[in-house]
């Protein structure tokens, strides 16, 4: 099911960004123009999230994506998706701007860290 939820949802997203997918982290990155905003892990997807979106997926109770790193939980900055994105195409289109309007947040941030 793994490459097929992948297309699924680089068509869902098509109608709003270019989306690639490339694999990674024994899953899927989702991008555009090169900018990490979507995780498909376990054959869920997550949505990146930041300071100022944590707070939305959170009410949603949904939760973060966490691996074992070190024998320790790693957790990342990617939220499971909400279920009502997968059938309502105007909820897909919300989310995938939260999750991409951060993913390019973050991105700028840490250019500017590298700076100084």
């Amino acid at each position: 099911m793994g490459q097929e939820f992948c297309q699924y949802l680089c068509e869902l997203f098509e109608g709003f960004a270019p989306v690639r997918a490339k694999p990674m982290f024994g899953g899927y990155g989702l991008f555009v123009e090169g900018i990490m905003f979507g995780l498909i892990a376990d054959n869920s997807l997550y949505l990146k999230a930041d300071e100022n979106t944590k707070g939305d997926f959170l009410a949603h109770d949904l939760e973060p994506f966490t691996y074992v790193k070190n024998n320790k939980p790693t957790t990342m900055s990617y939220f499971q998706a909400p279920e009502e994105i997968y059938e309502d195409v105007e909820q897909a289109g919300f989310w995938f701007h939260k999750a991409y309007a951060a993913a390019i947040r973050t991105k700028k941030n840490q250019a500017t860290l590298n700076k100084g």
